[in-house]
């Protein structure tokens, strides 16, 4: 059979098993077209055609393939699969950095968070106090103020001394674990509530020779609570009203 090559109108020689290789796909020999052989069949006996070999047309019949080399056993492998096995070190050392990144995190948490895994774990405190010691820190009480109150609070006078007032307050540990005392801000106001004294009360002061003041690094138990007087000289800033509000200092 004859098969002729639609872009440049060569003419070749077919057998029936090269157009069945590949459903009668074939490429001309003479410009590298793919054409489909069989729709380019001619008839053999009416014009005169100029026949020529197409070495190409052997890729599509794999009985004319010549016997292929074995490959040498140590020859080295090719450049571009060679380059596999960068991704897989890529991948090991990307794998290490994300470890040695959760480990930093890991420790930044423990270091900001270590007095609440002291009071939530008792067990972890020696280790806390061990890792504190290396890197110059200390495992301090818990000081959460958003699980602290005032309970109640009082301002009067005090009957035996001129000028001199006594507040009495009650604070509330609201978390289950103990909590640092918090210092306090007590603001005297006048009749028209505008400040007329400001004191920052720490827990030395309001713990003063009271029985608790023993226990200040113990601090306040979990659920439970701390009554505190404090006496303060209003002679020279004479007030009608008071705030008293606790805080942690940063």
């Amino acid at each position: 059979m004859i098969t002729r090559c639609p872009v440049c109108g060569t003419a070749f020689r077919v057998q029936r098993a090269q157009l069945a290789a590949r459903g009668g796909k074939v490429r001309c020999g003479k410009c590298a077209a793919v054409f489909d052989g069989v729709a380019g069949l001619v008839e053999e006996g009416g014009e005169r055609l100029a026949l020529e070999p197409s070495p190409q047309l052997g890729l599509f019949d794999p009985s004319r393939r010549g016997p292929q080399p074995a490959p040498a056993a140590d020859a080295p492998l090719p450049e571009f699969m060679a380059e596999l096995d960068a991704p897989r070190r890529s991948s090991w050392l990307w794998g290490l950095l994300a470890l040695l990144a959760a480990l930093a995190l890991a420790a930044q948490a423990g270091h900001r968070y270590r007095s609440e895994l002291a009071a939530y774990l008792p067990a972890a405190r020696e280790p806390l106090e061990a890792a504190c010691r290396l890197i110059g820190c200390a495992v301090q009480l818990p000081r959460r103020a958003d699980l602290m109150s005032i309970d109640s609070s009082e301002l009067q006078a005090d009957p035996r001394r001129q000028g001199i007032i006594v507040l009495s307050a009650v604070i509330r540990n609201r978390a289950r674990f103990a909590q640092d005392y918090p210092a306090l801000e007590l603001t005297l106001t006048d009749d028209a509530e505008r400040p007329v004294l400001r004191r920052v009360l720490a827990p030395r002061d309001y713990l003063e020779g009271s029985p608790a003041a023993r226990l200040v690094s113990q601090g306040i138990a979990g659920g439970s609570e701390a009554a505190l007087r404090v006496y303060l000289d209003s002679s020279r800033s004479p007030a009608t009203g008071y705030r008293l509000y606790l805080f942690y200092p940063s």
